[in-house]
């Protein structure tokens, strides 16, 4: 008898059939085991009451359906086998990731200028282990996701986000979470330059500041940088078995 041969490389599944997701400015056909579900900065920060955001000026009160929103595509991706990976923003307890004066971070910032501003909140806001930089309750990752930290708005910034990918042959990356004009757009841009198909799930971000961010972000993902999509359609388009593809 032989010995079995030994076999190196990466390969998709013969039954990997790709799917046409519904976006604007047109469809997209992806292959769930090329795609990952991206969900950006849902901690407490930015999505509750007493976070970062909320203490900075920023509303904070219509994040409970976002959130209810990327539950249903957290759902639907798992089935699905797509790759589940969060962000999670923030830095070390003593803000050395942060950067100091020399770093424009520092400057920019909203959560480090608020704790200039309110002393009695220094060393709270996105710092790694507090509450604030915790992700929320509701969607707390399940075995098999991936959590990635990363120090600036930018998900491929100074993060292992890029390997991650590429490792596993991810081409498309499916956007939800907070804040659509900041992290989201900003992660969507530099994947982009590295030659990822990017479709942010409108109805499952939200912005940082008033309504015409939102719509300006989305605006500029359509036109330039990537497509807009829905939680519903992502859904529909990935709820029919590899199965059932092949065979149909």
């Amino acid at each position: 008898m032989s010995a079995v041969e030994q076999v190196s490389g990466y390969g998709l599944s013969a039954t990997d059939e790709p799917v046409q997701l519904p976006a604007r400015p047109e469809p997209l056909l992806m292959k769930a085991s090329e795609t990952a579900l991206i969900v950006v900065d849902m901690q407490n920060a930015y999505a509750s009451r007493g976070g970062y955001l909320d203490l900075a000026g920023f509303d904070v009160s219509a994040t409970q359906p976002v959130i209810a929103k990327i539950r249903q595509a957290l759902g639907a991706a798992r089935a699905a086998g797509i790759q589940v990976i969060f962000l999670q923003n923030g830095w070390d307890a003593g803000y050395v990731e942060a950067g100091g004066p020399g770093s424009p971070n520092w400057h920019k910032s909203n959560a480090l200028k608020t704790m200039r501003k309110r002393p009695e909140l220094a060393g709270s806001l996105l710092a790694k282990g507090g509450w604030d930089y915790a992700l929320v309750d509701e969607l707390a990752p399940q075995p098999g996701d991936i959590l990635v930290p990363k120090p600036r708005y930018s998900g491929f910034f100074n993060s292992q986000l890029d390997s991650t990918l590429r490792a596993r042959g991810i081409r498309n990356l499916v956007f939800t979470g907070i804040a659509t004009n900041v992290c989201v757009e900003s992660t969507l841009r530099d994947g982009f330059h590295l030659e990822y198909f990017g479709v942010v799930l409108a109805d499952a971000t939200h912005q940082a500041g008033p309504e015409f961010a939102q719509q300006a972000a989305l605006y500029n993902i359509e036109t330039f940088f990537g497509w807009v999509s829905s939680v519903d359609a992502f859904c529909q388009s990935f709820a029919i078995a590899p199965e059932v593809a092949v065979a149909s």
